[in-house]
């Protein structure tokens, strides 16, 4: 079952880890969503934590279904309307009360909003590549976890560098010697290794999406 779709029940252990996790994954993308609107360091820190406690609190996740559109949408727009509606700080209260907590690391989180591209992107079109990006990196830590526990561990940091692009990659013959394997059996390894990154991603999204046909969109 979907996270998402786990996430809106709020009387289920299940539910309750399902959108811990989903907060724990993109609580950065509107970090640097309300970073990249002009909120200092910590304001953004604060408005994000303070979003993610209510979301936690009152279950803002069961309202969300098809007809609001998937996940990602819904969260930017539920967010949107928190900065606007919900935000006083000269009325502000101690964070979370008996809520359950959600804290940011805000060292971290500046220190990777100083490698964000400069201001060529929106506010929302940063806070769309920081999603993907989050979404490819669990992927991709999985597809790490999976080899590194494996049988085929040693090949991990040779296969790795074919999911880049560039000029700069290792060809299939250096890396097959290297590997003591053929280039073709060498090419097929790197087929299998793409193509189950590709699953994990698709895994990942369905995290996100409501529905099963949304995925490959």
């Amino acid at each position: 079952m979907a996270a998402v779709v786990q996430a809106a029940d709020p009387n289920s252990p299940e539910g309750e880890r399902a959108l811990a996790e989903l907060c724990r994954t993109y609580w950065y993308a509107l970090y640097t969503f309300v970073r990249r609107q002009g909120s200092d360091v910590d304001t953004a820190k604060d408005l994000t934590q303070e979003f993610f406690a209510k979301l936690l609190q009152k279950n803002y996740v069961s309202a969300a279904d098809r007809k609001r559109g998937k996940f990602r949408w819904f969260l930017l727009t539920t967010f949107k309307c928190f900065l606007v509606n919900e935000w006083d700080r000269s009325h502000a209260k101690k964070r979370g009360g008996d809520a359950i907590t959600f804290s940011l690391d805000q060292r971290e989180a500046e220190e990777r909003y100083q490698l964000e591209p400069a201001d060529t992107l929106t506010a929302d079109q940063l806070y769309d590549r920081r999603w993907a990006l989050e979404l490819l990196g669990r992927a991709r830590g999985r597809l790490k976890t999976e080899y590194s526990l494996g049988p085929r561990a040693d090949r991990l940091p040779h296969l790795e560098p074919f999911l880049a692009s560039g000029s700069a990659l290792p060809t299939y013959a250096e890396t097959a010697i290297s590997l003591g394997m053929s280039e073709p059996a060498l090419r097929q390894e790197v087929h299998r290794f793409k193509k189950r990154l590709g699953e994990l991603i698709r895994d990942e999204v369905a995290q996100t999406v409501v529905h099963p046909s949304e995925i490959e969109e």
